[in-house]
């Protein structure tokens, strides 16, 4: 038979597919024909099977699935270390809530989630699950990048500069993902923003709209002991037994944080099948405290890795979030083995796409997904003598070694350049912001 013709052809030295977990391939390649990955077999039977119309070789390269973020506020990347080494409510109160509600607009979402997905996608991040205002402007924002997104379909109690109640964040919401169909690449989940600052009722309307239209639920939960503590003095019962009571503690629920957990919360977690996800050094950053990692994984809970945004990490980083996740996991268990190499990298790919009801597109490299690639240089002196690839992706890799970066087999990082975003203009409009809020916070 004639070899069959694909698009791209991605030749080797590793490959990672995460599915099976432990697996490396040596010296393959990943044929992609309509953006999907048609398959994964030896370097030399691929010569031999396929011709491509671009083949590329990565002879001192790792090629793994795109890595996702399963938590940001992507705009915020405007507010990078605009107000650090603050407790979270002092930030929150009284920095960040007062510049956002003077400055926050399509425009600023617009610029500061551009800015985000230029440094996501050179850190290997091909997905990201967004939780902000104006989240139109974010999954336009991700749709012209040909980045892959889940975007929050925001809801507070108070007005903010997107809704007035709601009634609006809900409507507005509801007619974005009516519109979403005619973006292939962006997702929609609900995302009340926590059990603090969204009132029962609301939230079980929401838990019954995502029902409805299954879709995930993305929601800050058990963030600080202060947080719990104060939502049990005023309702007699933690967060997550609200969200229980209420019927959203389900498969549908991507609870972010959850630094405070009991054991019988961990148990209920594991039996609903919901999901974490993990933000390791924004949760250490802002002494929050720490997510029981090992024992959700050991109940069986989904976990995902999120950065947070910006403001309070300070970076978007997934490779670093993957060391911390790693460590910080061992030490909070107590136990050298917890949390092996392999499983941290799960969690970055898979498991962030189990949490957004996108396992069968992305989350690991297998023929007929969606081919979410990204290719990291292990020449570096940094990651050399090489003995396992997957513990050198975790404990030693830096974002700086992805060298390429492909999203439904478009090519959107080649050799360090980012082909549909202007760096250059990126900079300058991120120092734009900076001189307008600086000024007015000196008035």
């Amino acid at each position: 038979m004639p070899p069959q013709a694909v698009a791209t052809l991605l030749n080797a030295r590793w490959i990672v597919p995460v599915e099976p977990e432990q697996c490396v391939l040596e010296h393959h390649a990943i044929a992609i024909a309509d953006g999907r990955i048609v398959a994964i077999l030896p370097r030399e039977e691929a010569a031999i099977h396929y011709r491509a119309e671009c083949c590329l070789d990565f002879d001192h390269h790792v090629l793994i699935p795109g890595l996702i973020n399963a938590h940001t506020h992507a705009s915020m990347t405007l507010l990078r270390g605009l107000a650090d080494d603050l407790p979270l409510m002092t930030w929150l109160q009284d920095h960040i809530w007062p510049v956002e509600a003077r400055w926050v607009s399509p425009d600023f979402v617009r610029d500061g989630t551009q800015l985000a997905m230029a440094e996501m996608l050179r850190g290997g991040t091909t997905c990201f699950n967004d939780m902000y205002m104006f989240p139109d402007v974010v999954a336009s924002a991700a749709q012209d990048c040909g980045i892959r997104a889940c975007v929050g379909l925001i809801a507070f109690d108070f007005p903010t500069s997107y809704a007035r109640g709601m009634d609006e964040y809900l409507a507005k919401g509801l007619q974005l993902h009516d519109e979403l169909g005619a973006y292939p690449l962006v997702r929609a989940a609900f995302a009340p923003h926590a059990p603090y600052t969204v009132s029962a009722p609301a939230l079980e309307r929401i838990g019954r709209l995502a029902e409805a239209m299954d879709l995930p639920i993305h929601i800050h939960v058990h963030e600080t002991a202060a947080e719990v503590a104060a939502f049990q003095a005023e309702h007699g019962g933690r967060p997550l037994e609200r969200l229980q009571q209420l019927g959203l503690l389900s498969a549908r629920l991507l609870a972010v944080h959850m630094t405070q957990l009991e054991a019988v919360e961990i148990e209920r977690l594991g039996e609903a099948g919901a999901h974490v996800a993990h933000c390791p050094e924004s949760n250490l950053k802002l002494a929050s405290g720490f997510c029981p990692t090992a024992q959700l994984d050991a109940a069986g809970v989904n976990i995902a890795i999120g950065t947070d945004g910006a403001a309070s990490n300070n970076d978007l980083d997934l490779f670093g979030e993957l060391r911390t996740a790693a460590l910080l996991g061992k030490g909070v268990a107590g136990d050298a083995a917890a949390l092996p190499a392999a499983r941290v990298l799960r969690m970055a790919t898979l498991g962030g796409a189990r949490a957004l009801g996108l396992a069968d597109e992305t989350g690991s490299l297998q023929a007929g997904k969606s081919a979410d690639i990204v290719a990291v240089d292990f020449s570096q002196l940094e990651t050399e003598p090489l003995y396992n690839p997957i513990s050198q992706l975790v404990y030693a890799t830096s974002r700086h070694q992805v060298t390429d970066v492909w999203v439904a087999g478009r090519r959107l990082l080649a050799d360090r350049r980012l082909t549909t975003l202007d760096t250059v203009d990126l900079i300058e409009r991120a120092r734009g912001w900076r001189q307008k809020i600086v000024a007015e916070r000196r008035v």
